[in-house]
């Protein structure tokens, strides 16, 4: 009995020599993964920024089943959040600012301990460079932890890394798998509108596109304008050399409205029209091709396109309906130009009894 009890007591010592140990190492951290991502910059970015998409490849949620999470309203750029919870650990992501399509700054709370992440994206030969940066102070539990599991720098890197191989093996698949249909000639039905236009670079389009489309359902929200379709975008001009179009990022609405003069929002009515018809399964970032196979095929079959603005771009399945890349649908829209008809002649002949012409009735006419 008494070699059990000096057992016992070693073995208490042990433990709160080792408790000792523990809580008197230093907290402060900075850990760093970085892995090569097979897919374009602007791509990676976007989809990383988006916090819907973290479920897919961060490995401490996308590996715990109990894990509930939630965002906020908006769910990508600054003031944008993730929360997660489970039996085990809770936490929250939230992003405090982002710089175009190369880094993100995020804070991270997890249980009672505090993170400074950061996120880099470079282009390289063969896709982008993702860098994961993080620092901060442990607490005690977390201490245990990366003391049992060799460090901190053993432990959260592997998380890091694990990440970062989730998120290239699903953008790999998910930005790979598209296709483009040629649906052909479609009659493109009256649309009534609200937009915002300017001119922007051609490879801002779907940044510009995150930030515009919110801010107009946000007012069609607060002045109970109903919404009647999915968004959609105008190019009233597209030049590819020099990296520009002139655009009207718009939100479909049931009535016609008339905005105040000098609002950022206006209003607008898009007349129906004639239009060669493209639909782009998959991400967006195949675009190009999708325009030029319309290209492609309007060369072919001799159809000329591009009369009132080159062409419409209808968001009719995106990251709101499906997590999944490749099942986003964009339809593009070519407006046809109007065939020509030949004049004829006809002799005047005067009436005697009724020399007034009939009046000439000037019709309204869309400013598309």
């Amino acid at each position: 009995m008494r070699i059990i009890k000096y057992l016992f007591l070693l073995f208490l010592l042990s433990l709160v020599a080792i408790t000792v140990f523990i809580a008197t190492q230093k907290g402060n951290f900075t850990i760093e993964g970085n892995k090569i991502i097979h897919s374009p910059k602007a791509t990676v970015f976007n989809y990383v920024n988006d916090y819907k998409n973290w479920q897919n490849f961060c490995s401490w949620i996308s590996t715990n089943p109990t894990i509930k999470t939630s965002f906020s309203p908006i769910t990508f750029g600054k003031g944008s959040t993730l929360n997660w919870e489970s039996p085990s650990n809770t936490g929250n992501l939230k992003t405090l600012y982002t710089k175009g399509n190369d880094s993100i700054v995020q804070k991270m709370e997890f249980n009672d301990a505090s993170f400074d992440v950061f996120l880099s994206f470079k282009d390289t030969l063969g896709g982008t460079k993702v860098s994961w940066k993080s620092n901060g102070k442990m607490d005690f539990m977390m201490k245990v932890n990366t003391f049992l599991t060799g460090g901190t720098q053993n432990s959260l890197t592997k998380r890091f890394d694990k990440s970062l191989a989730n998120l290239d093996k699903t953008l790999n698949f998910e930005n790979n798998t598209f296709n483009v249909k040629i649906n052909g000639i479609v009659k493109k039905l009256e649309t009534f509108y609200l937009r915002e236009a300017f001119t922007s670079k051609i490879s801002d389009i779907t940044r510009n596109a995150n930030v515009v489309f919110p801010k107009i359902e946000t007012f069609c929200k607060q002045n109970n304008i109903v919404l009647n379709g999915k968004p959609f975008i105008i190019y009233h001009t597209y030049d590819t050399i020099h990296n520009l179009t002139k655009v009207s990022f718009c939100i479909p609405i049931k009535e016609q409205i008339f905005t105040s003069q000098g609002s950022e929002i206006l209003s607008g009515k898009l007349t129906a029209f004639d239009a060669l018809k493209v639909s782009l399964t998959g991400n967006y970032t195949y675009k190009d091709k999708a325009l030029k196979e319309a290209t492609t095929y309007s060369t072919t079959h001799n159809i000329k396109t591009g009369s009132t603005f080159t062409h419409l771009e209808i968001f009719t399945r995106g990251q709101n309906e499906t997590k999944s890349i490749s099942k986003w649908l964009t339809e593009i829209y070519f407006p046809l130009q109007p065939k020509i008809i030949p004049k004829t002649f006809r002799p005047i002949v005067k009436d005697s009894l009724n020399t007034a012409t009939a009046p000439i009735i000037k019709e309204d006419k869309s400013e598309f």
